[in-house]
């Protein structure tokens, strides 16, 4: 893993908070690196919604003012969000049927992110570990309760609460640290990662889940998100650009394994990047209850850095909220172009993910930090999508910003790379996190293969595969098997395998 190096994290501020794990379920995306792939390549998730989802919002009858409802059929969606071995995690077909896609979403993606960061689930048992979840809506509770002829049994309330899709996490692993759901509308998941770094450095907790998740399984939503008026008619998110016309909506979920910096170094864990600051406000009275305030977002920003201790003029990289919208991307820029634009050398890159993978709404800032902690382990900046021509209200040489456009090299300074990452909720509530790469260098070319230095081993190895039923362990044999011989597994170490 490199020799220990904690230089460019003495200087006064909050206490560095390092990310020792991450896992995700994002559109066409099932793993961090099958998102980088999709990020360093360009592309873009979205797609026409799934015929066994609901009717496109563009389709429906027309509303009752007899104005048909707007949006274009498309997102970005998951493949399968029915599936789940309720086995594994000890729960009865007849619960799990209750239960949220959500919950059972978020249970697996923290055993991932758990296995991920090296840690056994069974082993924290009793621990302060915590969990904090944002969420913003419930579609199966829609879902649920329409059904027709559907008996509500004992298990409805547990199953559709969304309280419980941290608390069930906290439930199976026995743990005894903070667990919350946190709604704040579409910055939920990035205040859940405040949050969390608040618990860490407060003692509440000794490692910490946080991230969010976001379904688009409920026709209702799907209306509502249409009659708002803020979703684009072309069904893509032109971020920063002259066509921006609102957003398309995304679906998925991801996870951060958080933990002090100095406890991390200490016990040898791997360090995909370090949170070094965070703040969160609220927009107050602006012109609309929906309608962003510069003031606010440029108090936000300003915050954020003075508790990382980092200079604004050193960061290399901001992910925006960016989703497309007339009114919000100009205020965006402008409090952006303030606060981080003054004073560079060179223009400071910008860009959104909403651009590949829509809006996942209560899920969009842990999608964010994803990404913005995959470009700074890569040492790459990778293309934000649909950009053409500037926006005529984003001044971008005036502010000294630049959509980054594509995939290139993230030059070296002289202390650490550094990144923000930016989430706003529709009802005035902001965070940004103040990211950094790991002080672990990596002895070799940076890539998501897991930690390294056990390059030389024996020529022989086992890869262990462990279920709780037969049919279990024949699918996850069948899906380390398809991996292997995948572009994902390419270059990746058999020892490294056996060892994960």
């Amino acid at each position: 893993m490199g020799r220990s190096q904690t230089s460019g994290f003495e200087a006064a501020g909050d206490e560095p908070i390092a990310v020792i794990g991450l896992s995700c379920r994002l559109p066409k995306a099932s793993s961090p690196q099958e998102l980088w792939r999709l990020l360093s390549g360009g592309e873009s998730a979205v797609t026409r919604v799934p015929a066994d989802r609901w009717t496109p919002p563009s389709t429906e009858p027309e509303a009752a003012d007899g104005k048909a409802e707007e949006g274009a059929p498309r997102g970005g969606f998951l493949d399968r969000v029915d599936t789940f071995d309720a086995g594994f995690f000890g729960i009865s077909p007849r619960e799990a049927v209750a239960m949220d896609p959500q919950q059972r979403l978020v249970l697996e993606l923290s055993w991932e992110a758990l296995e991920e960061a090296g840690l056994v689930p069974g082993t924290l048992r009793g621990s302060e570990l915590g969990v904090f979840v944002g969420a913003a809506r419930d579609d199966y509770a829609t879902l649920y309760r329409r059904g027709e002829g559907r008996t509500v049994d004992h298990h409805a309330m547990t199953g559709l609460h969304r309280g419980l899709i941290a608390n069930r996490v906290s439930y199976v692993l026995g743990v005894h640290g903070p667990s919350m759901v946190v709604d704040t509308g579409q910055s939920s998941s990035l205040v859940a990662v405040h949050l969390a770094c608040e618990s860490l450095r407060r003692g509440e907790s000794d490692i910490a889940l946080a991230g969010g998740v976001n379904l688009n399984i409920a026709r209702e939503s799907a209306r509502e998100a249409a009659a708002f008026g803020g979703l684009s008619p072309d069904g893509e998110c032109f971020t920063f650009d002259a066509r921006a016309n609102g957003f398309v909506r995304g679906e998925g979920g991801g996870l951060v394994v958080l933990k002090p910096l100095r406890g991390a170094l200490a016990d040898g864990d791997f360090v995909h990047g370090v949170i070094r600051g965070s703040a969160i406000n609220n927009d107050g009275l602006s012109d609309t209850l929906t309608t962003p305030s510069r003031q606010a977002q440029e108090a936000l920003l300003a915050r954020a850095y003075r508790r990382a201790g980092v200079t604004p003029t050193d960061v290399g990289y901001v992910e925006l909220h960016g989703t497309g919208t007339k009114v919000g991307d100009p205020i965006e820029a402008a409090a952006l172009g303030a606060v981080l634009g003054a004073g560079r050398d060179t223009p400071l890159p910008v860009g959104s993910i909403k651009t590949n993978i829509g809006h996942l709404e209560g899920a969009a800032g842990i999608a964010g930090l994803i990404k913005a902690l995959l470009q700074l382990r890569l040492r790459r900046l990778v293309p934000s999508l649909n950009f053409a021509t500037p926006n005529p209200d984003i001044p971008l040489d005036e502010l000294n910003l630049r959509v980054q456009r594509e995939s290139e090299p993230w030059a070296v300074s002289s202390g650490p790379l550094v990144a923000g990452v930016s989430s706003f909720g529709m009802g005035g509530t902001n965070c940004h996190v103040v990211l950094s790469a790991s002080p672990v260098p990596e002895d070799d070319e940076p890539s998501l293969s897991g930690p390294t230095g056990i390059a030389a081993g024996p020529a022989v190895v086992p890869w262990v595969v462990s279920a709780r039923s037969v049919e279990a362990l024949r699918a996850q044999a069948g899906r380390l098997a398809e991996w292997a011989v995948s572009p994902a597994g390419e270059g990746i170490s058999l020892v490294d395998i056996g060892r994960s």
